[in-house]
């Protein structure tokens, strides 16, 4: 099946005036016009082509690759505002719409923001939306403690910087976790620091976890996520429970556990140790 809003990959099926059809293998067919044809091609070669509608709202193919397809969010810039609502540049002939009911304020000529790329059911195009967190859910998170993820910079809040993670989940950066200059639609890395009740996010920009800790810390992290979040172990605990169950002294155990303490990354109850965010 075609997808629109998304590259395809399309044989050749035929040459006319108008450019070169395309098919998949459901011999849905689709037009790639003359411009975007390449210098050398044969009939049934493969081409990796968007789909989306033209400016008189018919499905054509082009192999130009927009600055954001579907489900993707990214920062564009504004290029008109009519009485119908405003049009971006996301490097294509047919600039993208974002109608005034998707537009978490009011676009203006020149501006950039920060929008979410989705298929209108009813209109069967591409619409862009800049009220991104309705397309960001943290009901199920796919994402565990000390995770490398994506990070789409979202907008400010009074205690750090809103954060779209894996393109999926909501996220904060505290102010204090920030050392870097950041911009709404900046795309970089960071870590899931902590998941606090409620499935909220905590993210950090610097590495922790794994691979900001010695490898007895390292040791009771895993432990700790393979037994969800509890070990039975205390500071009281035989040296020989401790090496049956972590494969270290009890001396390197009461130093890791110390450590993991002061960041704030376990907690200690009478029964043994949990994850903070398991409290």
């Amino acid at each position: 099946m075609i997808q629109i809003g998304e590259m395809n990959s399309l044989s050749i099926i035929r040459e006319r005036d108008p450019g070169l059809f395309l098919a998949d293998d459901d011999d849905n067919e689709v037009l790639l016009p003359n411009r975007y044809k390449p210098e050398n091609y044969k009939i049934y070669d493969f081409l990796e082509v968007f789909v989306y509608l033209d400016n008189e709202e018919r499905l054509v193919a082009v192999t130009d690759k927009p600055y954001i397809m579907k489900g993707e969010f990214a920062l564009l810039r504004c290029n008109e505002v009519t009485s119908v609502g405003a049009f971006l540049d996301w490097g294509m002939v047919k600039e993208l719409f974002c109608p005034f009911k998707e537009q978490a304020f009011k676009m203006k000529k020149g501006g950039w923001y920060l929008v979410h790329c989705y298929l209108d059911d009813e209109t069967n195009r591409l619409v862009a939306s800049s009220k991104t967190n309705r397309f960001l859910n943290n009901n199920i998170l796919s994402v565990k403690p000390f995770q490398e993820v994506d990070l789409i910079v979202s907008h400010p809040s009074d205690i750090g910087m809103n954060v779209i993670v894996n393109k999926r989940h909501m996220g904060l950066v505290y102010h204090d976790d920030i050392f870097i200059d950041l911009s709404i639609g900046d795309i970089l890395k960071g870590y899931v620091k902590k998941i606090r009740p409620g499935n909220k996010l905590d993210i950090s920009l610097g590495q922790l976890g794994y691979r900001n800790i010695e490898p007895n810390s390292k040791r009771i992290l895993e432990k700790l996520e393979d037994n969800n979040g509890f070990i039975p172990l205390t500071d009281k605990s035989s040296p020989e429970a401790i090496k049956n169950d972590l494969q270290m002294s009890k001396k390197g155990f009461k130093k890791a556990i110390g450590n993991l303490y002061k960041q704030r990354l376990i907690l200690f109850k009478e029964d043994g140790i949990y994850l903070v965010q398991n409290r």
